[in-house]
């Protein structure tokens, strides 16, 4: 928010120097982010009247000019296109200094003596403007110093302010806080009621009363917006960053500086029939202000006739409706739009407005009648013209309730770590315009007013005591208070340890956006339907992801465009599903693997990493965590059919992993095999407390097994089936060989296993190990139709 001093202190002008109101101003919370003078450091230049223009005998671009500078007329040489008779100008006499320490003389130009210069915009540092002379108004009095009749001892404050506090996007807002912090009162300028001069009223119907509880407008006849703005209105909307249009914009963009309201103007003759506040039919068009055509989504907020679109509401007018100098009669429009009902649509189309940066974040929803009188009655003195009876539609539920809020001195005291006299308090409360309902010995209740929807709950009333009453004046308090170790499940392993056990193989730790692209989500994850958010950074940020995966290819993506071969990534986070009509957040394990299995040196080689590698990494994670996870062939979308993988704890799916599907990866435009896994976090991390117990001294018993199986069957099922049958004493099973070849026939594998077992109080006799192996023997040949190999 840019805002001139002397317009500020018109408001309020408490006696402070400029520094120390910027300061005071910063402390309160809404911080100034910089300043600077609304015009170049210039001395010598006053208004000039040309009393006569000649063409240049020597150059056809140039005129000669004969000029008043008060009591004396000299001829000065200009090629500025706009230069006439009778126009007032800057002008800068011999010996006058412009910006950059330009200095004027005389000289001539083309053989003509010029004895000074007219001056534009830019050359005396007002504005960016070089194509022609400043026009000042005909009543400029001839002579004077530019710098006191524009009253260019001023400066531009830019307040940073933070979202919360809406009410400061205007003048009227910041005279209010500096007046609380000051102490000192707010004028305010008179916002009297127009009278209805002809009885023409607007017919308007709001069909979309929740997005729009309060809708005005009034027609206003016989306006001349051919006359000039006035220069002080044009040198306030200048300093506050707003270039003058003509009367009816600057009167509408004047009034939304001042008091906060943005404002539109329609030509009331392209109006057909009454306005309709409503949706947007799907793709329907509309030419804005700015030339462009954009198509409206349906849930978009549009201001329309009864035959078509007029403007998006709360952000930008349309071309056609929109007033010139040819207008005669215009509607002139206020509302309250609801701010989540516009939040994120002028980002949407491309566009920011001033309007739409207000009505986001929130207008004072009792400011709209006050706003048009106050618009009405500039556009009365300035344009003229014949103002109408205003037309209300307002739809009291829709409309928000001024809420009431306690303020306990306990909890106060305790925040700011003081105790604030209770009178202090009152007095503050009332300042910040806060009405005190009912004020006991130990608390206040106040009604918050409208321009404030920021303060809701008790923490805020705390906030605003404690700016107001000045963080300086805040007693610097040491911490204190018994510091305890927070318990900690031994069996559950911090997630500090995951990130330890990826880091040191070799992974990097991925941070990425909860938000994700819809289109890589959906190719990831196509059976869950993203959570859309309402109001989204970016097109490419629009949903709530579902997978870690959805973020970590599009880093995999980012590095592979800038030649990394080989990449490692891993990330922890939350995922977010629906769960009927609630959000569930689910806390997430997952990582990507590409290229190769080592970093590249002399020893290491180039082999690429597969899926058994990702498979016994998370195997050794599983180890470190102390829970036992099954793999099983599964089949995931994302995932390609042959290497695909889902973990199991106990009979609970806790994951997935293998490799990226190939179209999958086509879609993306991924390079390489791709190996990715995710696994849900918090099962994984429960594990068990660690116990000891003694080593046996007794001899380990080997027995060597050689079976021949199907290739179908996992060594997992093996696995299985020789650990249920082969007593508590086995302590190991290992498979020492693999073998397939025509010997064995088609479809089947030869696998052979050595088991061990051990007792811990005595040695093991032959006949209890042989009823063992022979035992699970027996079982693979019943369960896996496994026979010993000769």
């Amino acid at each position: 928010m840019k805002f001139s001093e002397k317009w500020l202190r018109e408001w309020v002008n408490p006696a402070i120097g400029s520094q120390e109101l910027m300061d005071q101003i910063t402390m309160a919370g809404l911080e100034v982010d910089g300043f600077e003078p609304v015009a170049g450091e210039f001395t010598g230049v006053i208004v000039g009247e040309v009393r006569s223009v000649a063409p240049h005998p020597d150059a056809d671009k140039l005129r000669v000019c004969q000029v008043a500078g008060g009591d004396e007329v000299v001829q000065v040489v200009c090629g500025a296109p706009n230069v006439r008779e009778g126009l007032k100008v800057p002008f800068a006499v011999v010996g006058a200094v412009l910006p950059g320490n330009f200095r004027i003389k005389a000289a001539k130009l083309r053989g003509q003596p010029s004895n000074g210069m007219l001056c534009s915009e830019s050359e005396l540092g007002l504005s960016e403007d070089h194509a022609g002379l400043m026009e000042l108004p005909a009543d400029a009095p001839t002579g004077q110093d530019l710098g006191d009749y524009l009253g260019l001892n001023d400066i531009t404050i830019d307040v940073d302010l933070t979202p919360n506090r809406a009410d400061c996007l205007s003048l009227r807002g910041l005279a209010r806080e500096v007046g609380v912090l000051t102490g000192e009162s707010v004028s305010e300028p008179d916002l009297a009621p127009v009278p209805a001069s002809h009885q023409e009223k607007p017919q308007i119907d709001v069909e979309a009363k929740a997005a729009c509880p309060r809708y005005l407008g009034r027609i206003i006849r016989n306006v001349d917006l051919s006359v000039a703005t006035p220069l002080w209105m044009v040198e306030k909307l200048r300093r506050s960053g707003i270039r003058s249009i003509d009367p009816a914009v600057d009167i509408t963009n004047y009034v939304m500086l001042e008091l906060g309201q943005p404002l539109h103007a329609f030509d009331r003759a392209e109006i057909d029939g009454g306005i309709v506040v409503r949706m947007a039919r799907q793709d329907e068009e509309l030419v804005l202000l700015d030339g462009q055509t954009v198509k409206l989504s349906a849930d978009t907020l549009v201001i329309a006739d009864h035959q078509k679109p007029l403007a998006i509401a709360g952000v930008m007018g349309g071309e056609h409706s929109g007033v010139t100098e040819k207008t005669r009669d215009l509607m002139l429009e206020s509302a309250w739009f609801e701010p989540v009902a516009l939040a994120g649509k002028a980002r949407e189309y491309g566009l920011h407005t001033d309007a739409s940066h207000r009505f986001e974040r929130g207008v004072d929803y009792e400011l709209a009648r006050t706003a048009m009188e106050r618009a009405t009655a500039l556009l009365l003195e300035i344009t003229g013209g014949e103002a109408g009876e205003i037309v209300e539609v307002a739809s009291d539920e829709h409309l928000p309730d001024a809420p009431a809020v306690t303020l306990r001195a306990g909890r106060l005291a305790g925040v700011l770590g003081m105790t604030i006299e209770a009178s202090r308090v009152a007095g503050i409360l009332t300042r910040l315009g806060l009405s005190i309902t009912d004020q006991g010995t130990e608390s206040w209740t106040v009604r918050v007013p409208s321009y404030r929807p920021d303060i809701s709950i008790e923490e805020d009333l705390i906030e605003e005591v404690g700016r107001i009453y000045g963080y300086n004046n805040l007693p610097v308090t040491e911490p204190f208070g018994s510091l305890a170790m927070r318990p900690r499940e031994e069996a559950v392993r911090p997630l500090s340890a995951v990130r330890d056990f990826f880091v040191a193989n070799g992974y990097q730790e991925a941070i990425t956006y909860s938000f994700v692209d819809p289109k890589v989500q959906a190719v990831l994850d196509p059976d869950r339907e993203g959570i859309p958010l309402a109001n989204p950074i970016s097109s490419d940020l629009a949903v709530m992801r579902t997978t870690l995966w959805s973020g970590l290819v599009k880093a995999l993506e980012y590095n592979q465009k800038r030649q990394q071969p080989r990449i490692r990534l891993f990330e922890s986070g939350l995922r977010f599903v629906k769960d009927g009509e609630k959000i569930g957040q689910q806390p997430m394990l997952a990582g990507i693997v590409t290229g190769n299995q080592l970093p590249e040196n002399w020893a290491n080689g180039r082999r690429q990493a597969d899926f058994f590698d990702v498979k016994g990494e998370l195997e050794a994670l599983f180890s470190l965590l102390g829970v036992e996870v099954r793999f099983a062939a599964g089949a995931h979308p994302a995932l390609h059919p042959g290497q695909c993988a889902q973990l199991f704890l106990e009979d609970q799916p806790v994951g997935w992993m293998g490799s990226m599907h190939p179209q999958v990866q086509k879609k993306l435009d991924l390079d390489g095999t791709i190996l990715m896994f995710e696994l849900f976090l918090n099962p994984i991390v429960s594990g068990y407390v660690p116990n000891f117990k003694e080593f046996s001294k007794y001899p380990e018993v080997r027995r060597d097994l050689a079976i021949i199986i199907g290739n179908e069957i996992a060594f997992a099922d093996v696995d299985r089936v020789v650990r249920d049958n082969a007593g508590e004493r086995l302590t190991a099973l290992r498979a020492f060989d693999v073998y397939e070849g025509e010997k064995l026939g088609e479809g089947k594998r030869s696998l052979a296993l050595s088991l061990f077992w051990q007792h811990p109080g005595r040695t093991l006799n032959d006949d209890e190990v042989h009823e063992l192996f022979d035992g699970v023997i027996q079982a693979l040949q019943n369960e896996l139709g496994a026979t010993l190999r000769s």
